[in-house]
């Protein structure tokens, strides 16, 4: 089964839309399924070199109505993380599409086809624009994705191969915008910065455990197995902004073949490991969303937008 576009670099630009979809036009969402990978081919075709793609994800209760019969073991509707001090919202959302390309103007192009053809009742709850920072930093200045799989890793770590047999080449993602209190954030020296993130801001290399504090970013998202083997996920993630409603912030986007993994990050993050140890991060960036759906195989998708 052939995995949708996501097991790709990072590009330069990417739109990411979440929408919702009235329950009475599933016909209408099989339509649109069917047509976004011509649509991407129409607008990207003069342009190969920019690497215009689509990955279309699809929310539990969408699922439902699509394929009544069969769903993936691990789609249910994004679960909140309430901890004593940050929360991690879960927020409306049936389709998500994240469009990538090296031209900002592509990806446009493309999102604008695909809302035009959102059927009547359909909402975009959501939509960011990503792009890529210097020298793939965050707006907080530091590197971001670094223990991100190889390229050649990033499959294994994203895509579901034997472990879901009748759902072989998909994957799970979670998204959540992140807003970034900047002002808060460069009061800090840098040294209270690498501290906060576990790792050298200028270097970009982690702390050493002896010094790295137990609630720094880096710690809280190491997960281990009970053979002590590291467990990751794909990070896509992005930074956003606008000048003028002086909102800065990340949109997180992590695929992985067992979105459990990604929830025990979280659970990390915002409850703490051990409780009440929370990501000394979220003291600066709030998180507004929180959706998770399933991205399936191109074949797959052919055989819901067929139905």
């Amino acid at each position: 089964m052939r995995p949708q576009e996501i097991a790709t670099p990072l590009t330069r630009a990417a739109i990411f839309m979440v929408a919702t979809v009235a329950s009475d036009r599933t016909n209408e969402i099989r339509s649109l399924l069917g047509e976004v990978s011509g649509l991407t081919k129409a607008v990207g075709f003069r342009y190969p070199e920019d690497q215009l793609s689509c990955v279309i994800g699809i929310g539990s209760l969408l699922w439902d109505q699509l394929s009544p019969n069969e769903r993936p073991a691990h789609l249910h509707p994004f679960i909140p993380v309430n901890g004593a001090t940050h929360h991690a919202p879960s927020t409306p959302g049936d389709l998500f599409f994240h469009i990538r390309s090296q031209e900002l103007g592509l990806c446009f192009e493309l999102a604008r086809l695909i809302k035009d053809r959102l059927p009547t009742g359909s909402e975009i709850v959501d939509e960011v624009q990503g792009f890529k920072y210097l020298d793939q930093r965050d707006l907080l200045g530091f590197v971001d994705g670094t223990e991100n799989p190889d390229q050649s890793e990033a499959a294994e770590v994203a895509i579901i191969r034997e472990e879901e047999p009748d759902f072989i080449g998909g994957s799970y993602v979670i998204v959540q915008k992140y807003l970034h209190d900047l002002k808060a954030w460069e009061a800090l020296t840098t040294e209270d910065q690498e501290r906060a993130v576990g790792r050298r801001k200028l270097e970009n290399i982690e702390l050493d455990d002896t010094i790295k504090p137990v609630n720094s970013h880096v710690a809280l998202n190491n997960i281990r197995d009970t053979n002590d083997e590291e467990l990751a996920i794909y990070r896509l993630n992005m930074p956003f902004g606008s000048l003028q409603d002086q909102s800065y912030g990340t949109y997180f986007i992590g695929y992985a073949k067992d979105v459990r993994i990604t929830e025990q990050m979280l659970n990390n993050m915002f409850l703490g490991d051990p409780p009440g140890n929370h990501d000394r991060l979220l003291d600066f960036s709030t998180a507004l969303t929180g959706t998770l759906f399933f991205c399936p195989s191109m074949q797959l998708l052919e055989l819901l937008s067929d139905a």
